[in-house]
């Protein structure tokens, strides 16, 4: 028996039933907002003033932006064909939409201090919705006395002519002119808690500690944070500034002539880690006030026959051939569980792809370099917004999702529109694919 039948002719219409949309799932992303009063707090915070007889303010080409970065869009044309959905305009309360020209000419307005102001708009609303998860006990995330950030930057190609797009580090396309930002994860909640954009031609640690001041000014001050880094962030500077202050730190080792410092070190094997062997040691470079811990460990990758001509009298060892991770920290663990820990900062460079690639981050780009910083934030707040309701869901399933699962299950969901009076009700299937997730979903934004 055949699993499918024939089918009719089906006749199509372009003049259906009206107040229909495919991307349903983004109208609790809009009542969330209002729920925690995103224009409020942005207009509070963002001290921007336009023309009184302006019809668009900041507040508005950010949240339109900001939603449009959700539904997928990763251009600004994009962005706001999301906002052709009649259903997505009637809900949020729009009667009409700008086009690109005028939010990017918005977005071109700002200086540098509103890029500031955007900045300190992300912590402002993370604390409140920390403060929330805390108070409704979904989430502690809050209250925990000690806590990992990990810090990174990436690299954002460009083509065309923006400004302070320059040479510089760029592992996908050497020569390539790009945009560097800097960026600080939460492992817990995987958002992003502070983001700098910066010109291409900017090293990995270029302002670290004046990053690190900031952010650390805006996170709960009776916390203690472990900053985890690459060797980028290697850096007496940033050293000095966390043990000043009573935090710590995991980076990995950049020493000129650091192979030659670990051969003189004593080595013990990892036991039931064949080929592996581990050291720890103090050590002072000639910029440091202090000496600092360092911890080791190598892996064996080749044994190579010795071809010494010297005369033996006994067959002699080979020579072997290792691989070296060093790590400077203030944790007391032992180096292979200092390694194992270091490798965890992986998952935040899974994250900023997340971020470049699923949200947007450096996507939307003008001919200026502030507008592109401010879209910089505007796009921090969307891959955020998506952490924060997460957590404060409750589920765990919804919680591990990336951004391109939210997007297929939760935002791209057919739905229609009722309007009855004052009253609006959206209606969707009935047969969700992940009932419990969609209905924690809704309820985010009732």
């Amino acid at each position: 028996m055949s699993a499918r039948k024939p089918t009719g002719k089906i006749n199509y219409a372009n003049n259906g039933t009206p107040n229909l949309t495919k991307q349903g799932g983004v109208v609790p992303v809009i009542k969330f907002l209002d729920k925690i009063k995103f224009h409020n707090i942005f207009n509070s915070i963002v001290h921007h003033e336009r023309p009184p007889k302006s019809e668009y303010q900041l507040s508005d080409v950010v949240f339109l932006v900001l939603i449009g970065q959700i539904v997928g869009g990763t251009n600004m044309a994009q962005c706001l064909v999301t906002w052709t959905d009649v259903v997505l305009r009637r809900t949020a309360g729009w009667i009409r939409i700008p086009d690109p020209t005028t939010v990017g000419r918005i977005f071109k307005e700002l200086k540098e201090r509103h890029i500031n102001e955007m900045e300190s708009l992300v912590h402002k609303m993370r604390q409140q919705i920390w403060e929330y998860a805390f108070n409704t006990g979904v989430s502690h995330v809050a209250r925990l006395c000690v806590q990992w950030i990990d810090v990174d930057s990436t690299v954002k190609t460009v083509y065309g002519h923006q400004e302070g797009a320059a040479k510089g580090y760029n592992p996908h396309k050497k020569g390539a002119l790009s945009y560097h930002p800097l960026l600080a994860f939460l492992p817990q909640t995987k958002e992003i808690l502070q983001g700098w954009f910066r010109a291409g031609d900017a090293y990995t640690s270029n302002g670290i500690v004046e990053f690190m001041k900031q952010l650390l000014a805006n996170m709960p001050q009776d916390n203690r944070f472990i900053i985890r880094g690459d060797s980028g962030f290697f850096v007496g500077a940033l050293l000095d500034f966390l043990d000043a202050n009573g935090h710590g730190y995991l980076i990995k080792v950049k020493l000129k002539g650091l192979k030659e410092l670990l051969l003189k070190q004593e080595w013990q094997p990892i036991p039931g880690r064949p080929g592996w062997e581990q050291c720890s040691f103090q050590y002072k470079l000639l910029s440091w006030i202090v000496s600092r811990s360092f911890v080791a460990v190598r892996k064996l990758i080749k044994e190579k026959p010795n071809t010494s001509q010297q005369t033996q009298l006994f067959d002699p060892e080979p020579e072997l051939e290792y691989e070296y991770f060093c790590y400077v920290t203030t944790e007391i663990m032992g180096p292979w569980l200092t390694h194992k820990t270091y490798g965890k900062r992986a998952t935040s460079e899974t994250w900023i792809e997340e971020a470049k690639g699923q949200i947007g981050l450096s996507h939307i780009l003008t001919s200026e370099f502030l507008a592109n910083a401010a879209l910089f934030q505007t796009a921090i707040l969307a891959y955020n917004m998506l952490c924060w309701m997460s957590m404060l869901s409750g589920n765990d399933q919804l919680r591990r999702w990336e951004p391109k699962t939210i997007r297929i299950f939760l935002i791209q969901v057919a739905g229609k529109l009722l309007t009855s009076g004052r009253q609006l009700r959206l209606l969707f299937s009935p047969n969700h694919l992940y009932p419990k997730v969609w209905n924690v979903w809704l309820a985010l934004g009732s």
